[in-house]
């Protein structure tokens, strides 16, 4: 196809106005740059109306791409501004995980992974787009994260924090990523790659965000000439670049109503991983080397007002009480019966599938330690009574094995 031709059909697809209303809402209160081929628009730059998109198409431009940050006034962004000046225009960011694989198999899997995950973590509403090549967009809207952490304002905390949750989910599905990568090679008698040790070397690049990093917004048109068109998460799998196709395109909304405070436990576990990752590798080897009586464990303070049941927080409970039992060494079949025990006793008691879903879980996953005292977590849910031994130990697993010592 000859470039007039090429021309014709982006002129044509940009004139549609269900595609304009859909890229107009998404780019309100974001930087807005047009794009051709590697060549970007001046910035910063905004799109406001649709006849705003049409005049860069006439100019020649074939793709837009917006930001990751909400600002009060987009125009008023420069590079010579401090980054306090920044958190000052900020009004909040979106959490975007970019997924760039050499294969769109590969990012179909490691979406659906992400998915997942951000599921265990009570994240229900979740944008997925097509990147318009080989990856796609997982987007969780400023909304779902609270206001402040530990008295941080969480809009400050941008680039920072969205890299930590990217890389802690990373960390999450990084194993379970190569299996299915492996068995997806070995079922493909065209197979990509031969065995796991090949995989890791393959496996989705979740690209980090920076300040004002811009992505392609939805609906936008590739280079390639396929349009970023959002999908369901139930159309991953199936998903095929034909359902992006410029004029098979059916719109749905990419930014999801999502609840206030609903990642905030994602937020909240990323942060606690990142600080046991840097400052607590010792401590972990002595976990290992401390032999826990099983028989007599000594919970703490918190732990023994969880195990009396819950009548609030009993899904966050889930995630506490399977990582501190892990971090004790305690065979599965008897956390489970542990778990079950306890559920019997909140009011009311949670589905048994939910929890075996937990459960099944995380024992794909690494071991990790509970979050840490200095979290509003074991406050949140209403279990914090700290104790004299409380205000010397970071996380309930040190009073545990504290106690242990002692004997």
């Amino acid at each position: 196809m000859n470039e007039e031709n090429i021309d014709k059909i982006v002129f044509a697809y940009y004139s549609r106005k269900d595609i304009q209303k859909a890229i107009l809402e998404f780019c309100r209160s974001r930087e807005a740059i047009p794009r051709h081929k590697d060549n970007f628009g001046t910035r910063p730059d905004t799109l406001e109306y649709p006849q705003d998109i049409i005049n860069q198409i006439k100019k020649g431009f074939s793709s837009f791409h917006c930001s990751e940050e909400l600002w009060r006034d987009p125009l008023k962004l420069s590079t010579d501004l401090k980054p306090e000046q920044l958190n000052e225009l900020r009004e909040g960011w979106d959490l975007l995980i970019d997924i760039d694989s050499k294969y769109l198999d590969y990012s179909k899997i490691t979406a659906e992974l992400i998915v997942e995950a951000l599921k265990f973590h009570r994240i229900k509403n979740i944008g997925i787009k097509f990147s318009g090549s080989k990856g796609f967009h997982i987007l969780i809207p400023w909304k779902a994260f609270p206001e402040e952490i530990n008295e941080i304002k969480t809009k400050d905390m941008f680039p920072e924090w969205a890299r930590v949750i990217v890389s802690y989910i990373k960390d999450l599905i990084n194993s379970k990523l190569v299996d299915k990568i492996s068995e997806l090679t070995i079922k493909d008698r065209k197979s990509y790659v031969l065995d796991n040790e090949e995989a890791k070397k393959v496996i989705p690049d979740l690209i980090l965000v920076s300040s004002r990093h811009l992505f392609r917004a939805p609906y936008s048109l590739h280079e390639k000439g396929l349009s970023s068109v959002v999908i369901d998460e139930k159309e991953l799998a199936s998903f095929t670049p034909r359902l992006a196709e410029p004029f098979r395109v059916k719109i749905k909304n990419y930014y999801p109503d999502a609840k206030e405070n609903e990642a905030k436990e994602l937020l909240v576990s990323a942060l606690d991983w990142s600080k046991q990752l840097k400052k607590e590798p010792a401590v972990n080897r002595k976990y290992e080397e401390v032999k826990i009586d099983k028989s007599k464990i000594v919970y703490p303070p918190c732990i023994q007002e969880i195990m009396k049941g819950l009548p609030d927080g009993r899904k966050r409970a889930v995630f506490l009480l399977i990582n501190y039992f892990r971090s004790l060494n305690l065979e599965w079949d008897e956390i489970e019966k542990k778990i079950e025990a306890w559920n019997q006793l909140n009011k009311p008691p949670l589905r048994q599938g939910y929890i075996q879903g937990q459960i099944s879980w995380a024992k794909r996953q690494k071991k990790m330690l509970p979050p840490n005292c200095i979290t509003d977590w074991y406050k949140g849910i209403g279990v914090c009574n700290a104790d004299e031994l409380c205000l010397k130990i970071k996380n309930p697993v040190n009073y545990t094995i504290r106690k242990q010592r002692r004997r």
